[in-house]
């Protein structure tokens, strides 16, 4: 969701033990495992494989590799930037068959498009990524599966993967050690997802950003947690910060 800041900090309500994940459970998590399962019958090792859902708490085998806070470093070359474009192409091309059962509960409403609809994460970022070295070797966390097109997620991504932010968050949050090539950034990770119809990186980047707040505020008006405390913090005025900033430093994000 759009404060990953703090949606980081939330992998602390998840444990990780002799290689299960245990994390809460919602009324959308087993839709999601069953797109799991549908994912992991088209033999793609790249998500987690669900165990079960008891009670509140859902169970998944954990896929190995560096996550959370852990992820930043692995990025920030090229080779990272690309393979996760690669395994995220990956992951909608295996997608496109899925049929949700009578009665599937999702977090995110669908994205309508006359573009080709897929199965999108609604989340990728870093963060959601397992590593290995400058590898993205896994894409966790579905709990804002929807349908959509491909490049709701691929824009979602580039906000996080250029990084589509001021250089002070470029330096101090993403880590980098100088300001990035952010256009540069931007075509590595297209040129490895692949063919996509042709879009407006920063207008597509901005509108993404405020289709996250908007899912978010509904969320925190709802009740639901983490959003509801995001909100009342103040998250909607720094990413409605963040979207001005995106438009208006579009060419920064222009391959």
């Amino acid at each position: 969701m759009a404060a990953a800041e703090d949606g980081i900090d939330a992998l602390r309500r998840i444990s990780i033990e002799r290689g299960v994940v245990t994390r809460p459970a919602s009324a959308w998590t087993p839709t999601v495992h069953g797109f799991l399962r549908y994912m992991g019958r088209q033999g793609l090792k790249c998500v987690p494989e669900p165990i079960a859902v008891d009670g509140n708490v859902e169970r998944l085998v954990a896929i190995e590799g560096d996550a959370g806070r852990d992820c930043w470093g692995h990025q920030h070359s090229e080779a990272g930037v690309r393979s996760a474009g690669r395994l995220l192409r990956r992951v909608h091309d295996a997608s496109v068959g899925w049929e949700p059962p009578q009665g599937a509960v999702f977090c995110a409403p669908e994205v309508v498009s006359g573009a080709e609809m897929v199965w999108c994460h609604g989340d990728v970022g870093p963060w959601n990524m397992a590593w290995v070295g400058d590898e993205a070797v896994g894409l966790f966390d579905w709990d804002f599966l929807h349908r959509g097109p491909r490049v709701d997620d691929v824009a979602y991504a580039l906000q996080w993967f250029a990084p589509a932010r001021s250089d002070e968050h470029a330096l101090k949050w993403h880590h980098f050690p100088a300001v990035p090539d952010r256009a540069g950034r931007v075509r590595a990770f297209l040129e490895a997802y692949g063919e996509l119809p042709a879009f407006d990186v920063g207008e597509a980047i901005a509108s993404r950003m405020e289709m996250t707040m908007a899912l978010e505020l509904s969320l925190a008006e709802a009740g639901v947690e983490p959003q509801r405390s995001w909100v009342a913090e103040g998250s909607q005025v720094r990413g409605a910060a963040e979207v001005r900033w995106v438009r208006e430093n579009a060419e920064l994000l222009t391959p």
